[in-house]
């Protein structure tokens, strides 16, 4: 079956909120209690909490209710504005998906759109698709290899009108053609690509995104063309609803609910729209929410182990925070352990600072590369900011220099979570005892992204990576931006060496070799604070009890259609 993918295409961007963007399932209760007895070890790579069920035990019928952080007013989830979790959870539902990720994290060919996906050839590389020749997109026409040979040209970094998050595997092929018929396609590496099947996921209709205009301007608003077991049926804007619903024309098995429907809202809204019965899920993260979501009748706490890192983005490209010096004084002012022990106080397991910005601690390949850029050293601050020229004034009072102030830009989603404001002050005065200011600035939530956060509007920021299970789906999180194009890397800090390393990890077929490539190029974003990672998110949700086949997913996609109410 289908599943919904959590990454398509880069480490997806989530504000620090009490909305979690995607989520599996398996049931749980007195496990997650705050203050529950601290486990010694973290979650398993594979664990989940999603009350597996039978399908024949998940009555026909129903419908599902999500909360999501924002309007969404870009749907092309390839197009930079269109790197946000929501649009690109709900553009997994209703769009291709070639492969579905499974509770272990590897890919699993889904055969409702391929009947098979090889690498056929070494040297060079090339993978041949063969396609379901069931599978159709809602214009009627099947799916074929010239939609594979669209997005390879709006996605390959050679035509920068093309507005793309991320050009990572993209860029490394150097033909797609046809195969032995439309509905085969060859793709060939002009170098080696070990996560190839992390590309084209989802596969987009080549009528959507066959021009800059159409790429840029063509989803806004709205989905064009859908090819999945689902379809969008109404948008509506005034009471901030999106409606899914099964595609009649759907050739695999039936889903089982019959809608599902989106709610923009806050995330300070989400406990209290849970137990009013307005949504149907929600995180039961924060103490305070779980409390009074774990007494709700009805309520199971679902757990998993997710790819899922909250860090601090620097933005290198404009004021104090071009100097290295200074960005490296305000690593070692903030006090990670600090940040990590108010915000994991009541959680069932120990919470600890993440070392690493490609590897999660229950990973394979994790190191902590943080060295002395992960300890908290207020007197090292003190002496970078001294070197620098930033005068010291005296307790309370901001360094200066050149008649200015230092002070940084903290933005804020207004959608916060207790958690991510309590961040945002302990942050604040963390860094002012090293007479950096900090000014909190509390945006829309609706424009965080759009117009802070992808724009370089900010000094500080903090939200989630998540899903990144292919270390690939970082490459442009630390991509050197070019002058028309800054991929993911909102920060703009990244350097060649940096490039160099993450390129050949990429290229890199040999495991041990690639996680080796990557914990160098770690050891050097580190060096470089291109952003201080704090700590793996666990994933801890509040779910309706009759819901099956759905919560914590952990590394997992989600299963839009076996997913629904127990009989």
């Amino acid at each position: 079956m289908p599943r919904m993918f959590g990454r398509p295409v880069t480490a997806v961007a989530v504000a620090l909120s009490a909305v979690a963007l995607v989520a599996g399932c398996s049931s749980g209760s007195d496990d997650a209690k705050p203050d529950a007895k601290k486990s010694s070890a973290p979650p398993a790579v594979h664990a989940q909490g999603i009350n597996p069920q039978p399908l024949s035990k998940v009555k026909q019928g129903g419908t599902l209710k999500m909360a999501i952080q924002q309007w969404i007013s870009q749907w092309n989830s390839y197009q930079v504005d269109g790197n946000q979790g929501d649009a690109q959870s709900i553009v997994a539902q209703v769009e291709p998906s070639l492969f579905h990720y499974d509770a272990q994290g590897a890919s699993v060919v889904d055969k409702d759109f391929l009947l098979s996906a090889d690498v056929t050839s070494t040297s060079p590389q090339v993978v041949t698709y063969t396609l379901n020749p069931k599978a159709k997109w809602s214009d009627g026409k099947q799916l074929s290899w010239q939609d594979f040979a669209t997005q390879w040209k709006a996605l390959n970094g050679g035509d920068d009108r093309y507005l793309v998050a991320d050009t990572s595997g993209y860029e490394q092929i150097s033909a797609v053609t046809r195969g032995v018929d439309d509905q085969q396609v060859k793709i060939t590496f002009g170098k080696p690509y070990a996560d190839w099947k992390r590309l084209f996921r989802p596969l987009l209709p080549a009528p959507s995104i066959a021009t800059p205009e159409l790429f840029n301007k063509g989803w806004l608003g709205k989905v064009p063309i859908t090819g999945n077991s689902w379809k969008i049926s109404g948008y509506d804007k005034t009471a901030q609803t999106v409606t899914t619903v099964p595609d009649p024309n759907w050739w695999g098995a039936e889903p089982k609910l019959d809608s599902i429907i989106y709610r923009a809202l806050d995330a300070s809204a989400d406990t209290d729209a849970y137990l009013n019965k307005e949504i149907d899920y929600t995180s039961a993260i924060q103490p305070e929410d779980y409390k009074r979501l774990a007494k709700s009748p009805g309520t199971d706490i679902r757990s998993g182990a997710r790819w899922d890192e909250v860090h601090i983005t620097l933005n290198g490209a404009r004021g104090p925070l071009k100097d290295l010096a200074v960005r490296q004084a305000v690593d070692l002012a903030i006090d990670r352990q600090g940040i990590v022990a108010a915000f994991s106080k009541d959680l069932p397991f120990p919470v600890t600072p993440l070392g690493n910005h490609f590897f999660m601690p229950n990973q394979q390949g994790y190191k902590d590369n943080s060295g002395k850029w992960g300890s908290h050293d207020l007197a090292g601050a003190e002496k970078l900011l001294d070197s620098a020229g930033w005068k010291d004034n005296g307790a309370g009072k901001p360094r200066t220099k050149d008649g200015k102030q230092l002070t940084l830009q903290y933005v804020l989603s207004a959608g916060s979570s207790t958690s991510a404001t309590d961040q945002a002050q302990l942050v604040q005065a963390q860094l002012g005892q090293a007479g950096i200011a900090v000014k909190i600035q509390t945006v829309p939530a609706d424009d965080y992204f759009e117009k802070y956060v992808h724009t370089g509007a900010f000094d500080l920021v903090s939200f989630r990576n998540v899903d990144a299970v292919f270390q690939t789906l970082l490459y442009s999180t630390f991509q050197a931006p070019t002058a028309s194009q800054v991929y993911g890397n909102y920060g703009r800090i990244s350097t060649p060496q940096i490039q160099q390393l993450i390129t050949k990890a990429a290229q890199t077929t040999d495991q041990n070799a690639a996680i080796d490539l990557y914990n160098q190029a770690d050891a050097q974003i580190w060096d470089q604070v291109h952003s201080i990672e704090l700590y793996q998110r666990p994933q801890i949700l509040a779910v309706r009890s009759g819901l099956a086949n759905f919560g914590a997913s952990g590394l997992a996609d989600w299963d839009y259609n076996g997913m629904g109410w127990t009989a």
